[in-house]
C-alpha cells in the first residue's frame, strides 16, 4: 500500500451532472422567469435608453409581458410570498381608504384637497378643454402691459374686441392708486373678458400687511407668501369660474441687481399662486424667454436675426420685444379657443 499524499485532494464523489442537465434547469429557470417577471422585463426594456442593450431587453421583455398578462402568475407569487415582509398593523386616523375628499373647517389644520383644476391636461398626454369663440381679450397690468397691449390690439384688430386698461405706477403689493383686489372684480363683473392678459411685478416691493397689523418689508419667504395670496385671489376672480381663460405674464429680469431680487420674489409667488387653476390660468414664462437663466440680455435671436428686445430703461420690454411675447401669447389664445373671433 502506497502512502497517500497530504497534498492530494480527494475527487469529488457522488453523481455527475451531464451539460444537457445544467442547460434544462437554466432553461426551466428562464421559462419561470417569464411567466413572473415578463411584465417587469417589458417595462425595463421600455425605460431604458436606446441602444442594442434596450433593443435586446424589449425583444425578450415585449413577448413575454404578453404572455404574462395572459397568465398573471406574478400576481399569485407576491400573494404567496407576501408574509416575508409583512406589514404593519396600522390603526388610528390619517388613513386614505374612505377618506372625505372635502374642504377642511378653518383652523382643522387638515390640507386643502388637490382638484382636477390643479393640473394642465396637457401635460398629462390629454386635449385642452377649448372655450367657444374668443370675443373679448382685456390686457391689464402696470407698464410692463405697454406697449404689448397696443401689440395685441393691433394683431386681433376686426376679430376680437381688445380692452387695453393698463395701470401705470400701481403694484399688486399697494392699494394707494389702484387696488388690485377690487379692480380685478371690476373686470371680471363688468369687462367680462374672455381671455385675460396680465403683465405687472418688476417695481412690485411694497411691504405687505400680516394678520395682526404688522408689515413685512420685500422679498422673503413670508412677504412672497402674502404676495401669493393676492396673486391667487386676483387669478380666480379672472377665471371667472372656468368661464374665461387667464395668460399671467411672468416678468424678465431688469438690469439692476436691486430690481433682480424683487423680480425673483414676484415670479416664484405667481409660480405658488397659479397652482390651484393651472387647467384654466396660464404662467407664461416670459423671464425665460428674455432672461434665460436668470441672466439680463439687451438683445436677442428673433427669426434669426440678432434684435434689442430691452427698452433702454432695463426694465420693460420695446416693441420688438412686445411683439415677440405677443406672437407667444396669440398661439396660446388659438389653442385655447375653437376660434378667434371667426
Amino acid at each position: 500500500m502506497t502512502k497517500r499524499d497530504p497534498y492530494i485532494l480527494d475527487r469529488p464523489t457522488g453523481r455527475r451532472v451531464r451539460v444537457r442537465d445544467v442547460l434544462l434547469c437554466v432553461g426551466i429557470a428562464i421559462v419561470l422567469l417569464v411567466l413572473v417577471e415578463g411584465a417587469s422585463i417589458r417595462h425595463t426594456g421600455k425605460t431604458m435608453s436606446p441602444g442594442i442593450e434596450r433593443t435586446a431587453v424589449r425583444a425578450v421583455g415585449e413577448p413575454a409581458g404578453w404572455v404574462a398578462d395572459r397568465l398573471p402568475l406574478s400576481d399569485a407569487v407576491d400573494d404567496m410570498t407576501g408574509w416575508l415582509s409583512p406589514d404593519d398593523k396600522l390603526t388610528g386616523p390619517g388613513g386614505f381608504e374612505n377618506a372625505a375628499i372635502v374642504e377642511p373647517a378653518v383652523g382643522a389644520g387638515a390640507p386643502a384637497p388637490i382638484t382636477p383644476d390643479y393640473f394642465d391636461a396637457t401635460e398629462l398626454g390629454g386635449k385642452i378643454v377649448q372655450l367657444p369663440k374668443l370675443r373679448k381679450l382685456l390686457v391689464t397690468g402696470d407698464s410692463m402691459s405697454q406697449p404689448l397691449d397696443a401689440e395685441l390690439a393691433r394683431d386681433l384688430t376686426g376679430a376680437v374686441e381688445t380692452v387695453r386698461d393698463a395701470k401705470l405706477g400701481t403694484g399688486i403689493s399697494r392699494t394707494d392708486l389702484v387696488d388690485w383686489g377690487k379692480l380685478s372684480v371690476r373686470h371680471a363683473t363688468k369687462t367680462k373678458p374672455d381671455a385675460v392678459v396680465m403683465f405687472i411685478g418688476a417695481g412690485d416691493a411694497y411691504p405687505l400687511p400680516k394678520p395682526g397689523g404688522k408689515s413685512v418689508e420685500c422679498c422673503g419667504v413670508e412677504w412672497a407668501a402674502l404676495y401669493a395670496s393676492r396673486v391667487r385671489r386676483m387669478m380666480d376672480t379672472y377665471r371667472r369660474g372656468g368661464a374665461a381663460r387667464v395668460y399671467w405674464l411672468t416678468v424678465p429680469l431688469p438690469r439692476d441687481e436691486g430690481g433682480q431680487k424683487v423680480v425673483r420674489s414676484v415670479n416664484a409667488a405667481f409660480a405658488v399662486a397659479v397652482q390651484p387653476y393651472r387647467s384654466q390660468v396660464r404662467l407664461l414664462d416670459l423671464a425665460n424667454v428674455f432672461t434665460p437663466g436668470g441672466r439680463f440680455r439687451t438683445a436677442m435671436a428673433v427669426d434669426g436675426k440678432q434684435t434689442v428686445v430691452r427698452h433702454p430703461d432695463g426694465v420693460h420690454l420695446n416693441p420688438a420685444g412686445a411683439k415677440l411675447a405677443a406672437k407667444l401669447i396669440e398661439a396660446r389664445l388659438r389653442a385655447d379657443f375653437t376660434s378667434i373671433g371667426e
